[in-house]
């Protein structure tokens, strides 16, 4: 999934409109210009995006397991583990026995964890509308079709490769 540009001493094959592998490349450029705005914001918070990330999932759903937050964030349980216990130390969230279950714990935000995800939400809310909300309504409401569709036929494309 690498983002440099194609060698173009190797002729792409001619095609109508737009060159697919152009966009890709546009779009991988502009979600990189877009999460290192993010970055910045949430610095300025104290946050990275990973805890950023994990404390706005628990504003949606508290009392996950670290393999359900793990599982939300698309990352592995041992790399959600260590942000964990950042975040724990930190005195943004907070580990719960699980009635009946002595090897998981239900992770849940404490009062600060949940003001900070609220101004990192807000943060987040005023970036998007200074930049894609500046769109006209029909553009957004074109490019999420599109992203959608390009969605479902990424993971059309993963379930064939799956074994």
């Amino acid at each position: 999934m690498s983002a440099t540009a194609p060698d173009r001493s190797e002729a792409l094959p001619e095609t109508e409109g737009p060159d697919p592998l152009r966009v890709w490349f546009r779009f991988i450029r502009l979600n990189r210009r877009v999460t290192a705005a993010m970055a910045g914001e949430l610095r300025g918070l104290g946050l990275s995006i990973p805890q950023f990330d994990a404390l706005s999932t628990l504003t949606e759903r508290e009392g996950l397991t670290q393999q359900d937050l793990a599982a939300r964030l698309y990352v592995t349980k041992g790399n959600v583990s260590g942000l964990v216990d950042r975040l724990v130390e930190a005195g943004w969230v907070e580990r719960r026995a699980i009635p009946g279950d002595r090897r998981s714990h239900a992770l849940y935000l404490t009062v600060a964890g949940s003001d900070l995800a609220a101004r990192g939400i807000a943060a987040q809310k005023a970036y998007v509308a200074r930049t894609l909300g500046r769109l006209a309504p029909d553009d957004i409401a074109a490019f999420e079709g599109l992203v959608l569709r390009w969605r479902d036929v990424a993971r059309a494309d993963a379930a064939e490769a799956a074994p």
